[in-house]
């Protein structure tokens, strides 16, 4: 219960000091998240701390790669639905939600021939990432990249 309590204060705490995601121009980052973990809580701290970003004016995008793009397919494992604590949801619904707000989804370029697979397998609207195009937005002057 002590540790619960002390989590929560210092989320709390956290959410509440200023963030400055602007360059010295004031331009805004643009954020890629790139994902191969396995494990369900990481994915989820991907995602949360990439909606996190977009909603402080970031722009964002995530590639998904290895284990970790299974969070893309319409007949997703149960890691990626299972409810994580605190938010009671899974990685893929918070992924979707991020694709609702804008957020691009691509697995990579490699998953799906991997898998024996074609793109009717995947989520309505997630892509498979076009490697010259995703090296682009890796290496952009305004670009930062979280990887897990």
């Amino acid at each position: 219960m002590f540790r619960k309590l002390v989590l929560a204060l210092a989320v709390t705490a956290a959410a509440a000091l200023p963030v400055k995601a602007e360059s010295a121009d004031g331009t805004k980052p643009d954020l890629v998240t790139v994902l191969a973990a396995p494990d369900a809580q990481t994915q989820m701290m991907a995602m949360v701390l990439t909606m996190q970003s977009m909603q402080q004016g970031a722009g964002t995008r995530i590639l998904l790669c290895g284990p970790a793009a299974d969070l893309a397919l319409k007949d997703a494992p149960a890691s990626a639905t299972a409810p994580q604590k605190p938010l009671g949801i899974g990685p893929q619904d918070l992924m979707k939600k991020l694709m609702s707000e804008g957020t691009p989804v691509e697995v990579c370029a490699i998953y799906l021939p991997n898998r024996d697979s074609g793109p009717e397998v995947l989520l309505d609207g997630v892509g498979v990432a076009k490697p010259p195009q995703m090296a682009g937005h890796l290496i952009a002057e305004n670009a930062r990249i979280l990887s897990f």
